[in-house]
């Protein structure tokens, strides 16, 4: 399959790190006997997802939480993407549920600073050489073993940039790294902010649920519903989202 559609050789490889000992040496093997040229150029291979203390996520171990469960959680998918580029691909990614929470909330806010950078572009101009050392920075991180953290600790540092380099060069240039990032950074945000008797309700109802008082929960949220605002208890405290018309 691989030949099919990638040739007698290419260039990477991904996979486990618990693949190199069984799957991909023989890969190799059936490969290069068949072609008598080498396989692949660059194998990475990927330490796992684990919870807490170690516990590996896995199909064998019965404890896989997909996409699809964290997107009816409320999460944005690439929210998960962004907690797979906090870590190098080598090191082991600790999941739970506060470390995706707060990606979540990064990116919101990274998305934010683009959506605010885009309204206040200057007049048209050469790039300058600060906003072209932020591009190379980013690519010695990139050409540095996939250095995913560092290049995300240099997009924020651009971010924060209030000197050197212009809006417009920040916005053309944080478009431009997402290219790697592919986090979405351009997508249009709706601003949606709660009406200050909606904050009042939800505060209620989270001293009656803490009260144990169910009825009156279960009112206010009733309450909430009819403004067009849906409540949603999670382990990681209440979430609100605005009801599809």
């Amino acid at each position: 399959m691989s030949m099919k559609y990638l040739g007698e050789t290419f260039d990477i490889h991904c996979g486990g790190i618990d693949h190199p000992p069984i799957h991909h040496t023989n890969e190799i093997a059936q490969s290069e006997a068949v072609t008598g040229k080498t396989f692949v150029n660059y194998w990475l291979h990927g330490a796992f997802l684990v919870f807490g203390k170690g516990v590996r996520m896995g199909k064998s171990e019965g404890n896989i939480i997909t996409v699809k469960d964290l997107i009816t959680e409320g999460y944005d998918p690439l929210a998960f993407r962004y907690l797979c580029l906090t870590a190098h691909y080598r090191s082991e990614l600790i999941f739970t549920k506060e470390s995706l929470q707060a990606t979540q909330n990064a990116l919101s806010t990274l998305r934010e600073h683009v959506r605010k950078l885009s309204e206040n572009h200057e007049s048209k101009k050469e790039w300058s050489k600060e906003a072209e050392e932020y591009r190379e920075k980013f690519l010695a991180a990139m050409n540095d073993d996939l250095n995913m953290p560092e290049a995300l600790a240099i997009a924020w540092k651009l971010v924060r940039e209030e000197e050197e380099v212009s809006d417009e060069e920040k916005h053309g240039l944080l478009l431009e790294l997402d290219k790697v990032f592919a986090l979405d950074l351009g997508r249009e945000t709706v601003r949606t902010e709660l009406p200050k008797d909606a904050e009042e309700l939800i505060r209620r109802r989270e001293e009656a649920r803490k009260a144990k008082d169910w009825v009156t929960a279960d009112n206010i949220r009733a309450q909430l519903k009819a403004m067009g605002i849906i409540i949603e208890d999670t382990q990681i405290g209440v979430k609100w989202r605005i009801a599809k018309r």
